[in-house]
């Protein structure tokens, strides 16, 4: 399959796009490659808070973002808990920082984004549980913070956003929180994909970006010698959930030559066979992480995603 012939001009940097060997030896040097493309926290338009750390949980560090004083009009303010991607191997949140604050002031909102722990030093359930203490943060704090408790939406890129699909489970299994929406862009769900496992084999997809090989190895890490029960199979590869009944109207974006596209798009017929309001979106001609390249499926994608956003956010 020549990925050439399906790909938009406009992301031909895809072509071009070296690849890389993922190993425990190779991860050093990955994340050293990729996190020095980040601002530093001295340099983010960020406030940089912690969680509280008590016997059973660390202390979780946070980027907060509040739009502009200003320009806020309401007394209270919606919030979105962001996930960054990174394969749950690499990231943090300032790999989106200008796109985070830019978010907070475009859609009137504070935006919460936690530097949760990595794998394979910090295998399943860590990611989860610091993900979970920092809403429990936001909410715990919507009083200094003027956040309105019923408008707070959980975002994630990529594997932020299987980490949201799964925060979501959780809470919906605790009835903790209310709520209001789950936005998922090109989420990694499925830890089967790219292998021998996998539910369906798509020959067009995952052949620039993100590949089966990495994908795999990222999931090998987050498992690590994890045993993975049916107790909570689920919130660690939550296409495995049978049931979704009860998660917040949700979004899903996904690009069509997007290794994930096979696991997202069987996840939102999932979330709609589940009576959850959804909403899916399949980019033509476009794979994994296509929206940090400029073109017309970005800012497609763009305009998507704060639609769905606003919808979720409004009083």
């Amino acid at each position: 399959m020549d990925a050439a012939d399906l790909l938009d001009p406009a992301y031909s940097i895809f072509l071009t796009e070296p690849s890389s060997e993922w190993t425990l030896d190779s991860l050093p040097g990955i994340r050293n490659r990729v996190h020095s493309s980040y601002k530093s926290s001295l340099t983010a338009r960020c406030e940089q808070r912690w969680t509280h750390a008590d016997a059973e949980h660390s202390a979780v560090r946070l980027c907060l973002y509040r739009p502009d004083p200003t320009t806020v009009e309401s007394r209270t303010l919606p919030a979105i808990l962001y996930l960054h991607g990174g394969g749950f191997v690499l990231g943090r949140p300032e790999m989106a920082d200008d796109y985070l604050a830019d978010l907070a002031n475009d859609l009137q909102a504070v935006v919460v984004a936690p530097d949760y722990r990595l794998a394979p030093e910090h295998p399943f359930p860590a990611l989860l549980e610091d993900c979970h203490t920092a809403l429990n943060w936001l909410l715990s704090e919507k009083s200094a913070l003027r956040v309105d408790s019923d408008r707070v939406v959980i975002m994630g890129h990529s594997a932020g956003g299987g980490l949201a699909a799964a925060l979501a489970l959780l809470v919906r299994d605790t009835s903790q929180y209310p709520i209001a929406g789950l936005v998922m862009v090109y989420p990694m769900l499925d830890h089967r994909t790219g292998s021998e496992t996998a539910p369906t084999e798509n020959p067009t997809t995952g052949l620039l970006s993100w590949g089966r090989d990495a994908n795999q190895f990222c999931w090998r890490c987050l498992q690590a010698s994890s045993d993975i029960n049916d107790d909570r199979a689920d919130l660690f590869s939550p296409a495995l959930a049978s049931d979704l009944q009860g998660l917040p109207p949700s979004f899903i974006g996904v690009g069509a030559l997007d290794l994930f596209l096979e696991e997202d798009v069987a996840f939102a017929l999932k979330l709609s066979r589940s009576g959850v309001a959804m909403e899916l979106h399949v980019y033509p001609g476009v794979p994994h992480m296509f929206d940090q390249y400029p073109g017309a499926v970005t800012e497609q994608c763009e305009r998507d995603v704060n639609k769905a956003l606003r919808q979720m956010l409004a009083p």
